[in-house]
């Protein structure tokens, strides 16, 4: 893995050198009034490349910070889990799951099937025999758990599709009504005199946030035949499915959700935006720094307005400060330079680092905007402080062989919920031209 890494980072540097030289070519012969479209079109295959490597740098990445196998124990019940739940997935047949479900609840502790939902909560690892009952789900409702490891799987990947999960807060919960308490200052104080008088000074106001939830569904069909003489990997199909799926929706939502009135999670685009600095916004309102230009980034200094992002931020948020864009707008970063003729964009040099401007490093998420008339194409700041990523349960599959036949349906749901926690953690750049 070292070697691979080592050697994609190499090829990155190469392809970014020869990046450099050609963009330092196209804009002498832009100065000289020159065509330049073939140079253009060879930056955009260099510009390929260097996105593709960077995923595969990243994703190796992943690979390496996954987590190590469960217990024995946990893996034979997993494994019978999966065995069963294929069988129910083909036939119909939920006996095998039926004795699981009966053996999880007989070896539980009281009071640990409470949550009869279902699958387990994403990453949790959890082997001990308390955790069995939920891996299984409930049958009374006509739907069972998907598999601990299809449902880890699908949550690596959701992880991989959604750059959000990367980078955001998330939290497993129990249960929807989720609260938080956030203290919005007001506490004062002033100078005395030896023998002054002390009056009382005013105290901190609060207010509560809560997270608003959504429920994800896939309704998938497939003819009873093609269930009998199917010979290919089942659950690794439904897991790409489902992840894929849910994934795209996930991106939308996180960036771009209605909230409630769609039943929808709260996306990042989507809150209030002001001019007004840290401290005299209204609460639940982030600040935006201006182009300079009405469609775009500023033609004339570009990389004033990313300076300003940085800066503007707090410095207990800015430590942990990353931009966030897609590749349109990447692409056009990675060809600005500074007053003395340097580039900013600099690639990865290690794995798990990613490519940074100013030393901050950048996520790419395809869900954010191009840059645009009162677009907001780049954000800054602290992520997880800001943003948090709650999800319910594990990934639910109901089995529904009667509602359309000849199909057998497969209804799969996932619950998540999104909640703005901190508006000064980030910063959003909007093309304005004041």
């Amino acid at each position: 893995m070292d070697t691979e890494i080592k050697t994609l980072i190499e090829e990155q540097g190469k392809a970014w050198e020869e990046f450099k030289a050609t963009n330092d070519e196209a804009l002498a012969k832009k100065a000289d009034g020159k065509a330049v479209s073939e140079l253009d079109e060879k930056m955009g295959r260099i510009n390929a490349e260097l996105d593709k490597i960077s995923g595969l740098v990243d994703e190796i990445a992943r690979k390496q910070s996954r987590p190590a196998a469960p217990s024995k124990d946990a893996e034979d019940f997993n494994k019978k889990h999966t065995e069963a739940w294929l069988k129910w997935l083909r036939t119909g047949d939920d006996a095998m799951l039926e004795r699981l479900r009966k053996e999880g609840e007989s070896g539980s502790d009281s009071g640990s099937g409470s949550d009869a939902g279902g699958g387990s909560d994403a990453g949790s690892g959890d082997s001990t025999p308390s955790a069995r009952y939920m891996n299984v789900g409930t049958a009374s409702e006509g739907g069972y758990a998907v598999p601990i490891d299809q449902d880890k799987e699908i949550m690596r990947l959701l992880q991989t599709l959604s750059p959000m999960r990367q980078v955001c807060r998330v939290v497993s919960v129990s249960t929807e009504d989720y609260r938080k308490v956030v203290n919005l200052g007001g506490t004062d104080c002033g100078w005395v005199g030896e023998t002054d008088a002390r009056p009382a000074t005013n105290t901190p106001t609060f207010t509560q946030i809560a997270p608003t939830f959504g429920e994800l569904y896939a309704y998938p069909e497939v003819t009873q035949k093609a269930l009998d003489d199917i010979w290919f990997n089942v659950a690794g199909e439904i897991t790409r499915d489902i992840a894929e799926a849910f994934a795209k929706a996930e991106g939308t939502a996180f960036m771009s959700g209605t909230g409630s009135t769609y039943h929808q999670p709260v996306g990042l685009l989507t809150a209030t935006t002001a001019a007004t600095a840290d401290g005299t916004r209204s609460f639940g309102t982030f600040q935006h720094i201006v182009t300079g230009n009405a469609s775009s980034f500023n033609s004339t200094n570009p990389a004033d307005s990313f300076l300003d992002l940085i800066y503007k931020t707090k410095p207990g948020h800015r430590a942990n400060g990353r931009f966030m864009m897609n590749s349109v707008s990447l692409s056009t970063v990675r060809k600005w330079k500074d007053g003395e003729s340097r580039y900013l964009w600099q690639p990865s040099m290690q794995a798990g680092q990613p490519s940074s401007i100013f030393g901050y490093g950048i996520i790419v998420n395809e869900y954010m905007p191009d840059p645009g008339a009162n677009a907001f194409p780049v954000i800054f700041g602290d992520f997880k402080a800001a943003y948090w990523i709650f999800d319910r349960i594990g990934i639910r599959s109901l089995r529904d062989p009667y509602t359309h036949k000849p199909f057998v349906g497969f209804y799969t749901t996932k619950r998540l919920g999104t909640m703005i926690a901190n508006t000064e953690a980030l910063k959003f750049l909007k093309c304005a031209a004041s």
